[in-house]
């Protein structure tokens, strides 16, 4: 009974290291819309149409949907940044090659 209970934490640990959220991977349409929202939810104006426009035509329909995803749950997200936050948020923005209005 003694030697069970270390198998149980290692599969427990192994269980929920399967278990960690990272989020959308950078440079997919689903990681753009994540950081659209960020950047609402941080006060930043982006200029969404010039985002889709950019994108090549067979992704856009991807942002659009993670996009209204985000948006939804961004009701319930916090709504303020640090200025560092803002800052990171506002260079991603502008990496993306969106008008920060």
């Amino acid at each position: 009974m003694t030697s069970l209970k270390p198998c149980l934490v290692v599969l427990a640990a192994v269980g929920l290291a399967g278990c960690v959220v990272t989020g959308p991977m950078p440079g997919t349409p689903e990681f753009t819309a994540s950081q659209v929202s960020r950047a609402y939810d941080c006060g930043l104006r982006v200029d969404r149409g010039r985002i889709i426009a950019r994108l090549p035509a067979e992704q856009r329909g991807r942002f659009v949907s993670a996009n209204a995803s985000y948006a939804v749950k961004s009701y319930n997200a916090p709504r303020r940044c640090d200025d560092r936050e803002r800052n990171t948020i506002r260079n991603s923005m502008l990496d993306l090659g969106s008008a920060i209005r």
